[in-house]
């Protein structure tokens, strides 16, 4: 029986919906039991520990497992709560595994007022100030405390003061809070999603979650087929749980043109709002966004964005959208991002070769290593073409499943020769946005000045286009096609390479005269060859 990858931050195959974080003398047989008896009627899934546990107990393996198994968790700060030292142990494990992560802590203040809690006065302070007389505490214990009080306590959550208030209208509204949240449907990721969790926690600290006096605006680049759509696919499943309207807005249509424009316009608002809008005119859209928008905690994703009158027209500002929103947008262009102001910006990394040869292994033999020594050396040649790239990994490696290694062998052969279709069609995407100018520099330094000098990029284009390319080069970089490495060396993908090379060789396939460029000695020969005889 073969081990699947792990995926539950991703997918939310959780093992619990809710994780009860409470003191037990307070809360157990009054509020808190109530309030996990009506989520149970629910259908959410509770971890409600109903054992009593000894002052001073530390969290013990199975308590982590279902703290880190848990989609959301509850704490409920009441008067005594920090007099407990595991509850304050499990609350800084709650802090660590789940806020941290992006998902979703809702505190409630029973009988006790969060400014008590957040800045630890009145029993919160007295109830430290104990603990460190009687040494239940180190320095470094201490400041983890105080610190989830303080990060806890500063999200939105709820307050119950059980003299003035009635219990149940809080329960009630909490669950449904709650179930509407629990029910939403996640987004499909990946079957195989390796190396996305160290991705996520680089994204999530960019997004600052727990910031809400704010808006965030943040970009995603990086070159076709390095996983963008994927890793924002699973951004929006781990943090969704944070948001009251949620919208993940793919395959963008309109642009300069403005054509189509109203349309992804009343697509967005429709579903962030979840009822059917309309939209005639493109600026009568930017005033419902600004109107209905305002005022409201939305997560809006734009993925795969392409031209800047999308983000103009779709999400002009962060002024447009209420508190504590998050917009962010994927882009093949970095110029786009910075164009409209975006300042968090994350580039896409490649896999490296530990990531590469398990998204391999689980592609091409559905598990998670390479067992059979025989295919070792293939193996890495195919996760060498492949160079980091995860559309291509498993593009090939699925190709590959259940094939011989001769077969492994024949196929790379013919990608080296000419390129895997499906991968060629994802790269040229980028290419064809390019305007002709931009084209030839690109073909250039794809044929002939990979790995080159920038100063002698330069001087070779301009020798045979008459054509100053700075700006051009510039471009390349921003569309993720070049990389200019201590501002003087060239270097592009290796795929990226193949699909330039490819687009000159398509020009003539049989007749490598009628080409643009030659770079291949054996193209070269042949052709001087010919020509050789046609003069004689």
């Amino acid at each position: 029986m073969t081990r699947r990858p792990k995926i539950s931050s991703i997918h939310y195959e959780w093992t619990y919906d809710v994780f009860l974080n409470f003191r037990g003398e307070d809360t157990r047989h009054s509020f808190i039991g109530t309030l996990n008896k009506e989520l149970n009627r629910k259908g959410v899934h509770t971890f409600f520990d109903d054992k009593e546990i000894g002052i001073g107990d530390e969290i013990t393996p199975t308590l982590l497992k279902a703290i880190r198994e848990s989609r959301m968790a509850i704490t409920v700060f009441s008067k005594e709560y920090a007099s407990s030292t595991f509850c304050l142990n499990e609350l800084v494990q709650i802090h660590q595994c789940i806020k941290k992560n992006g998902r979703l802590v809702w505190p409630i203040f029973y009988d006790v007022e969060p400014s008590e809690v957040r800045h630890q006065r009145g029993k919160y302070g007295q109830a430290l100030a104990t603990h460190r007389q009687n040494s239940r505490a180190d320095e470094e214990k201490m400041k983890s405390w105080k610190h989830a009080l303080h990060e806890i306590a500063d999200l939105k959550g709820s307050s119950c003061d059980p003299r003035k208030d009635y219990e149940h209208v809080l329960i009630e509204d909490t669950v449904d809070h709650l179930f509407r949240i629990i029910r939403r449907a996640p987004l499909d990721v990946a079957e195989y999603p390796v190396g996305l969790n160290s991705r996520l926690q680089k994204i999530n600290s960019l997004l600052q979650l727990g910031s809400n006096d704010e808006v965030i605006m943040m970009g995603i680049y990086g070159t076709g087929g390095m996983g963008k759509t994927t890793i924002t696919r699973a951004v929006y499943n781990t943090i969704a749980d944070n948001f009251d309207y949620l919208c993940f807005l793919d395959d963008i249509k309109g642009g300069s043109g403005k054509h189509g424009l109203e349309q992804e316009q009343a697509r967005m608002l429709s579903k962030l709002l979840g009822e059917k809008i309309e939209i005639e005119e493109i600026s009568q859209g930017v005033k419902l966004i600004k109107r209905m928008l305002k005022d409201k905690k939305v997560l809006l994703i734009l993925d795969n964005v392409d031209e800047r009158m999308q983000l103009r027209k779709l999400a002009g500002a962060c002024e447009w959208f209420g508190w504590g929103s998050r917009i962010i947008i994927t882009t093949r262009d970095l110029h786009l991002l910075k164009s409209h102001g975006v300042e968090r910006i994350y580039e896409m990394e490649g896999l490296n070769h530990e990531e590469s040869l398990e998204l391999l292994s689980w592609n091409a033999f559905g598990k998670m290593q390479v067992d059979a020594p025989r295919y070792t050396e293939v193996v890495n040649e195919v996760i060498s073409y492949s160079s980091g790239l995860p559309l291509a990994l498993e593009i090939l490696s699925r190709d590959l499943y259940g094939k011989n290694v001769n077969e492994w062998k024949s196929m790379l052969d013919g990608c080296k020769r000419i390129p895997h279709g499906k991968i060629q069609q994802i790269l040229e995407v980028s290419y064809e946005g390019l305007q002709q100018l931009e084209k030839e520099v690109f073909l250039d330094i794809a044929c002939f000045d990979k790995g080159s000098e920038l100063e002698y990029v330069k001087k070779m284009v301009a020798i045979a286009h008459d054509f100053d390319p700075d700006y051009h080069i510039g471009v390349l970089v921003d569309k993720c096609l070049i990389k200019i490495y201590g501002g003087c060396l060239i270097q592009m993908h290796d795929l990226v390479q193949d699909m330039g090379r490819d687009i000159v060789r398509l020009q003539s396939p049989k007749d490598p005269g009628k080409r643009s460029r030659l770079w291949s000695n054996k193209d070269i020969l042949r052709v001087l060859e010919r020509n050789e005889k046609d003069n004689t």
